[in-house]
């Protein structure tokens, strides 16, 4: 991840006194070192935070100088006003839910680090819940997938089980969010669907949450279709440990003589865009001149990054090699160099598989099977707490997860707030969920016809008109903050330099 590094306000800090008759003489004040409380100290880096690297800050009121009449003093007063670390954060995002519906803060940076290499406590499984009829607040949830070597595999749980109790209570609209609990554990019932009814099959299923290292490389195999051979991959998160196993699939379809890909996407929230970055090369090529996305900041950062690292830095381009680890060597990218693309996508295809298709858009052709994406055209760093500029702050285990960029393709397109509608929409059967593979699942089945030639280039999958149609509610990506996020894997604060010149000052203007 890019990590903004910031030092703790409760140090000597240096604040820019700006004359704002357009003098170009500037003076710096000392601000006392204070022995601020553990909760102003985080109120403060929670501050400072957004209001250095914020993609929104100059169109929030909260986090401008202006906001405290230009006084340090007023906004400690503010700050000190919140005893409630997230509803400081949330209050000062720019329009939380409607324009900013991503940002977020996390308590223990250490769980936060593990859930985007894939490690969480977890029950390991993904589902989506379904009320039952329209009249009724009683919901039923479907497996989508099972996560290998959980405690659901262990169990036998399966893609397309049905559930409807929680430790012997049904489930509700009301009572889904305290039932549903991954990380501790509990029992299942499940059920099945006879004439639209939810019935209780008298299956059980008791769960404990361990700690699961999910591999986000759920499926592949090769078929071949009207001469072609076409590789199909079951891609559920931009995880960067998984980038070498990744390029190896790559590896052994390229062995295979694969000239098309389906890549299906459909439960992919998203992750590290670098590991998009790596997966694009993988499909189109590895001509290193060639721009893959843009990237752009709220005016100050982006003002220091072009005068310190140059117009360059904000284009990034298709890549030969995956870049050496501390625990992997540099690899040399095995790519297909495909013409065109086919990616199947639902509701819960968010951020960096939506880069996939953005990115690949000006290249190729991408042809998409399936529902609307989720229309996440922006990425988020995490910010730590730098008491100095060596360590982290040992008083606490904050850290902020806030939108500081917004990404267009080589085209210069943006801002698909609405998703990506399908080339060919259909719905999965959730009374029938087929496994990953088989020729008879709806979606899987529409882009092998696509490629057969047998569907038309827009419009409905007239064969999957009859299913039945239930009132989604929500799936287990929805619940989790941290399930659609895009995140660059970037040092650019390492240098201790870069970190004090880009840190967030609060600027006083003074006549």
């Amino acid at each position: 991840m890019k990590r903004f590094h910031l030092a703790s306000v409760s140090m000597l800090m240096l604040i820019y006194l700006i004359m704002s008759t357009g003098c170009k003489k500037v003076t710096t004040v000392n601000i006392p070192v204070t022995a601020d409380s553990v909760s102003m100290q985080i109120n403060k880096f929670i501050y400072y935070g957004l209001s250095g690297y914020y993609l929104w800050v100059d169109q929030t009121t909260k986090l401008s100088t202006a906001y405290y009449d230009n006084s340090y003093d007023t906004l400690v007063k503010f700050l000190g006003t919140y005893t409630d670390h997230e509803k400081l954060f949330y209050d000062l995002l720019y329009q939380y839910g409607t324009i900013d519906k991503w940002s977020w803060i996390v308590n223990d940076y250490v769980a936060l680090e593990n859930y985007f290499q894939g490690i969480t406590k977890s029950l390991g499984y993904d589902y989506r819940l379904y009320r039952v009829n329209s009249t009724s607040d009683s919901v039923f949830g479907v497996v989508r997938y099972v996560v290998k070597g959980s405690p659901a595999d262990n169990a036998g749980i399966k893609r397309g089980d049905i559930f409807s109790k929680i430790n012997n209570q049904q489930i509700t609209t009301a009572n889904y969010g305290n039932l549903l609990v991954d990380s501790v554990g509990y029992k299942l019932s499940f059920a099945k669907i006879v004439d639209k009814a939810i019935v209780p099959n008298g299956i059980e299923a008791n769960l404990s949450a361990i700690v699961v290292y999910e591999d986000p490389i759920y499926y592949d195999t090769v078929y071949t279709v009207n001469g072609y051979k076409v590789g199909y991959l079951v891609y559920n998160g931009f995880m960067s440990d998984y980038d070498i196993q990744l390029n190896q699939i790559f590896s052994s379809f390229k062995g295979a003589g694969v000239n098309k890909l389906i890549l299906d996407l459909r439960y992919n929230g998203g992750g590290s865009i670098q590991s998009a970055i790596y997966l694009a090369s993988m499909i189109y090529g590895t001509t290193v001149s060639k721009e893959f996305i843009q990237t752009k900041y709220n005016a100050a950062l982006e003002a220091y990054l072009l005068q310190n690292k140059g117009a360059n830095y904000f284009n990034y381009y298709f890549t030969d090699v995956i870049a050496q680890t501390t625990s992997t060597a540099q690899t040399t990218i095995s790519t297909l160099n495909l013409s065109d693309l086919y990616v199947i996508t639902t509701r819960s295809t968010a951020s960096a598989s939506e880069l996939i298709i953005n990115g690949l858009n000006p290249y190729m052709p991408v042809i998409t099977f399936g529902d609307t994406t989720v229309g996440k055209y922006v990425g988020s760093m995490t910010v730590y707490d730098y008491y100095n500029y060596d360590g982290l702050n040992p008083n606490h285990t904050w850290a902020l997860q806030p939108i500081v960029l917004k990404i267009a393709n080589s085209a210069g397109v943006s801002d698909y707030v609405n998703g990506f509608a399908p080339t060919v929409k259909v719905k999965e059967d959730v009374t029938n969920l087929q496994p990953f593979g088989s020729a008879n699942e709806p979606m899987l089945n529409a882009a092998l016809n696509y490629i057969k030639g047998l569907t038309p280039l827009s419009g409905v999958l007239k064969s999957n008109s009859s299913i039945t149609s239930f009132q989604k509610v929500a799936d287990s990506k929805d619940r989790n903050p941290h399930s659609k996020e895009m995140y660059f894997n970037d040092n650019l604060l390492k240098d201790k330099v870069i970190r004090k010149s880009s840190r967030s000052l609060f600027q006083v203007d003074s006549k």
